[in-house]
């Protein structure tokens, strides 16, 4: 396919190299999530006038390094201290231990709750976390000592009730973020912390040791007025909870670099 375009060099320097061309379903232009392709393709210049020349399907490879041509043009910023990760795609930090008010409305509580039977808002600790935002949603991870970890940091299961097994959010209801980047950094941690938990996602019960599960964790810390949450009963982060127990334990560089990917 060739098609001919209007565009000429601009006076600082800059010429029509490339073009990149995006498909989508008829219909499907402002429906989230629906298919689409993109095709990668050199405009000649044979006949004075840019051409586009025939493609091929754009790769991660081409989409990353236009991405950081461009970005070169963004005006710089400061990070927040606590920010580990700042890309285009991906935004990482840690979030401090702190006690805050918890939002309880269980569904099902267990017999011989104390506090949570009912729903009720009630101060309890949590632990540091470990939050890693990309434009498709937000991964929620606990971490082993309320401190600034690094890349060799061992990852652990959130104890927060609405994350899935794997470490994603359960969005539901919860009002997502309008944008992306270091501006919106609050919003996903109101998403995390503000909502109200309702119910343990499936397997979340099998990610902390002890008995009694995470409802009755949560309601023993509410019926204390405990102010440290017991880290040491939270398991390394595992999406397979099948997976054998000598398997190395997650980090938080591999585990960024494997959402990055």
């Amino acid at each position: 396919m060739t098609v001919a375009t209007e565009f000429q060099a601009t006076d600082g320097g800059l010429a029509l190299s490339h073009a990149i061309l995006l498909y989508r379903a008829q219909g499907a232009a402002s429906r989230q999530g629906a298919d689409a392709f993109a095709t990668y393709h050199e405009v000649e210049q044979a006949t004075g006038t840019p051409i586009i020349a025939a493609g091929t399907p754009l790769t991660r490879a081409q989409l990353r390094r236009w991405t950081e041509a461009l970005g070169r043009t963004a005006a710089p910023e400061i990070l927040p201290a606590n920010v580990l990760v700042a890309h285009a795609d991906v935004l990482a930090w840690w979030v401090p231990e702190q006690v805050r008010p918890a939002h309880f409305a269980l569904s099902e509580p267990p017999a011989g709750l104390k506090v949570l039977a009912e729903r009720t808002t009630v101060r309890v600790p949590y632990p540091a976390h470990l939050l890693i935002a990309t434009r498709r949603g937000l991964g929620v991870y606990a971490l082993p000592a309320n401190v600034r970890p690094t890349a060799e940091t061992t990852v652990l299961h959130s104890p927060v009730l609405n994350v899935f097994l794997d470490g994603r959010l359960c969005w539901g209801s919860i009002a997502k973020p309008k944008g992306f980047g270091i501006a919106v950094m609050a919003e996903f941690e109101r998403a995390v912390f503000d909502s109200w938990s309702t119910h343990p996602n499936l397997g979340q019960d099998q990610t902390i040791t002890g008995k009694g599960g995470l409802m009755r964790l949560w309601d023993d810390l509410a019926a204390r007025g405990a102010t440290r949450f017991p880290v040491r009963r939270l398991k390394p982060f595992n999406s397979d909870m099948n997976r054998s127990a000598k398997a190395a334990p997650i980090t938080v560089g591999a585990l960024i670099a494997r959402v990055a990917r």
